[in-house]
C-alpha cells in the first residue's frame, strides 16, 4: 500500500507496507532487514487489515500506521537486523492513513510527528524514548488522506478536495483552501522552500508556497502552478529535490511516472 525511504542519521531503510505487514530493506532493496506481520483476526473482519503511513522520527525510530488505528514504533539499530517494536501508539479509533515527520525546525511546544486517520483526526506527537501526545485535532468525518509537517505547520489533504493548514503547537486552523474538485491522494513538502505539492483524482497537480508573515506570524499560502495530467486520476505525487524545483506524478492504471 505504500513505500518510503526512511532516512535516519546512521542508515537509510526502504520500508514497505501491505495487507500482510511491514517489510524493511537496505536502501538499495538488496537485503531484507526486518519483517513484522500484522495480526489477522481469525473471523473475517468487516474491514480489511493493512499497514499504511510511514515516517522516520527522533533520529532512530520508524513509525508505521495500521488499519486498527495503532501506530507501530520500531527502534532501528545503527546497523544489523536487531529491529525491535519499542512502542504502540493507540490514540486513533479509525485506520491510520498517513504519517509525517517534521521537515524543518519545529517551534517551541511543537511536535515532530503527525498522524492522520480515516475520520480526519490528527494526532501530534513528540518523539523520544517514549512518544508523547501533544495534542489531537478532531476530525469532521471526512478522511484525511495525506499530511505533511513543516516548521510547526501541519498541512493536511482531505477527501473533499480541501487542504487545511494547522498550527502544530496549538491545534488552531490557520488556513483552508478548496484546492481540488475530488479526493486528494498525495501531499508533499519541499523542506528548503516550503513548497507544497498536491495531487488528486480530478487529474490536477498544484504547487503551493507556504510561509509565515514575519510581522503577524500568520501562515500564508500562495498558489504557484497548476498542471493537468489528462485523463488520469493522480494517486501519487512527490518532489524530486529538497527545493521543490522538480516533481514526479503517477496515476491509477498508469505504468509511467511523469516528471515536471
Amino acid at each position: 500500500s505504500q513505500v518510503a525511504w526512511c532516512e535516519l542519521p546512521p542508515r537509510v531503510l526502504l520500508v514497505l507496507t501491505s495487507q500482510r505487514g511491514v517489510q524493511m530493506y537496505e536502501a538499495d532493496g538488496s537485503t531484507m532487514v526486518f519483517w513484522h506481520a500484522l495480526d489477522v483476526p481469525e473471523l473475517p473482519a468487516a474491514h480489511s487489515v493493512f499497514a499504511r503511513g510511514i515516517a522516520a522520527a527522533g533520529g532512530r525510530f520508524v513509525c508505521v500506521g495500521t488499519s486498527f488505528g495503532a501506530v507501530l514504533v520500531f527502534d532501528i539499530p545503527p546497523k544489523g537486523t536487531n529491529v525491535t517494536l519499542s512502542e504502540v501508539l493507540e490514540q486513533h479509533r479509525d485506520p491510520v492513513t498517513d504519517i509525517a515527520a517534521e521537515q524543518g525546525q519545529a517551534p517551541d511546544g511543537g511536535g515532530d510527528l503527525v498522524t492522520a486517520d480515516d475520520a480526519g483526526t490528527l494526532c501530534l506527537w513528540s518523539s523520544g524514548e517514549e512518544f508523547t501526545l501533544l495534542g489531537k485535532i478532531p476530525g469532521s468525518g471526512c478522511s484525511c488522506s495525506s499530511v505533511a509537517l513543516w516548521n510547526g505547520v501541519v498541512a493536511a489533504g482531505y477527501g473533499n478536495g480541501q487542504i487545511r493548514l494547522w498550527e502544530a503547537a496549538s491545534g488552531r486552523i490557520r488556513a483552508q483552501v478548496s484546492a481540488h474538485a475530488r479526493w486528494i491522494y498525495a501531499l508533499d513538502l519541499a523542506p528548503l522552500t516550503g513548497k507544497l505539492l498536491s495531487g488528486a483524482e480530478d487529474s490536477f497537480v498544484h504547487v503551493w508556497k507556504l510561509s509565515r508573515n514575519p510581522d503577524t506570524d500568520d501562515i500564508e499560502v500562495q498558489h504557484c502552478h497548476a498542471e493537468c495530467v489528462t485523463d488520469t486520476q493522480v494517486c501519487g505525487a512527490r518532489f524530486c529535490d529538497p527545493a521543490g524545483d522538480t516533481f514526479a506524478v503517477t496515476g491509477y492504471d498508469l505504468s509511467e511516472i511523469l516528471c515536471y
